[in-house]
């Protein structure tokens, strides 16, 4: 029997976690779920935002399902490795191998009309992954510093490293459309020239697999000109951070968007690649969709219950097409929905 870490978190995490748990139970009644705290709410209750017994669950578990953490509240925690962000996110990653995280951006076709780009562009649906290398370069690098007058960020990636992540690349393309574009610096960055040359030496091992290169810089401005031309992205740690931001926007609202952080075997952490948006915490109004989605990665990768994962992902859609929306993905004058409205209606549409 599987077991699932849940970490709530903070701001509307516990409001959206709670009813992604719900569908969970509802297509996986086997799978055991615990609680425990993680960010904000953990640093307050135990004076660090990922305490010990947290991260022992996280270890003897099968998977993770986090909401979200952090908050201006904790913002002003003197020691930032404290605060919910580095203290929390950071560690959970590397201390359980967790490298590889997989944002798929996917513009269903009743939300067209929500994307920040025109019709022209989206036309019918976008399905655009991003694979974004997660516990290497200016992250975790070091040395870091910040005296008040002069800060470091030190940006490291090892041969290994590019390796393992540019595998996850090509066999994610492999399952796709078969294209993928590795994206870099190349042109100033010395990490990014070790970045391609890798990833080209890589290549030879798939050759059904068409690979491009890209400048991050071009990278940011062709996701809005012409998104349909990708289909897997591969990139470094911080770039990845801001293209499957970006490319979020484009299918019409974080609020949609799930992802899967993994590592060598079958665990995993699963969560909505939005924050903890605090500014509607506790007014039942958050987009329980993404963290939704993410149970569905969760069933997938983690947990090999494919037929469950497609379950939770045809009701989403159907929900969709019925013209349920909550405020995040609302047009003007279009009725909303809040939290709970929009999570019972997957309930109904997957019974």
């Amino acid at each position: 029997m599987a077991k699932v870490a849940v970490l709530p978190g903070d701001g509307i995490g516990p409001e959206i976690v709670r009813e992604a748990v719900s569908i969970l139970h509802l297509v996986a009644p086997d799978i055991e779920t615990q609680e425990a705290l993680v960010g904000g709410c953990a640093y307050d209750a135990t004076g660090h935002p990922l305490p010990a017994e947290t991260l022992e669950l996280c270890r003897e578990s099968d998977a993770i399902l986090l909401g979200a953490v952090g908050g201006p509240k904790w913002d002003v925690i003197p020691d930032p490795d404290l605060r919910p962000e580095r203290g929390a996110l950071l560690p959970l990653r590397k201390h359980l191998g967790l490298y590889a995280n997989l944002r798929p951006a996917i513009l269903h076709k009743a939300l067209a009309d929500a994307s920040a780009l025109k019709p022209s562009l989206v036309g019918d649906g976008l399905d655009v992954l991003v694979v974004r290398e997660l516990t290497g370069g200016v992250y975790f690098g070091q040395p870091k510093s910040n005296d008040g007058n002069r800060a470091i960020d030190t940006m490291v990636y090892t041969k290994e490293e590019i390796v393992r992540i540019a595998h996850v690349g090509f066999q994610a393309a492999q399952k796709r459309g078969k294209r993928l574009c590795s994206v870099d610096k190349q042109n100033v960055l010395m990490t990014s020239v070790l970045w391609r040359d890798t990833v080209n030496e890589v290549a030879k091992e798939y050759p059904d697999v068409e690979l491009t290169h890209m400048l991050v810089d071009n990278c940011a401005m062709q996701l809005v000109r012409n998104p349909k031309q990708f289909d897997v992205i591969v990139t470094e740690n911080l770039f990845g951070d801001v293209l499957s931001d970006e490319a979020a926007m484009i299918t019409g609202s974080l609020g949609m968007l799930p992802s899967a952080s993994l590592g060598t075997g079958t665990f995993g952490l699963y969560e909505p690649i939005h924050g903890s948006a605090p500014d509607i915490a506790g007014k039942g109004v958050a987009n329980p969709l993404a963290t939704i989605l993410s149970v569905a990665l969760m069933l997938r990768y983690s947990c090999g219950r494919e037929e469950a994962a497609q379950r939770i992902e045809a009701a989403v859609g159907k929900v969709l097409e019925s013209g349920l929306r909550t405020p995040d993905i609302a047009g003007a004058g279009e009725a909303t929905v809040g939290t709970i409205e929009m999570a019972e209606a997957v309930r109904a549409a997957l019974v």
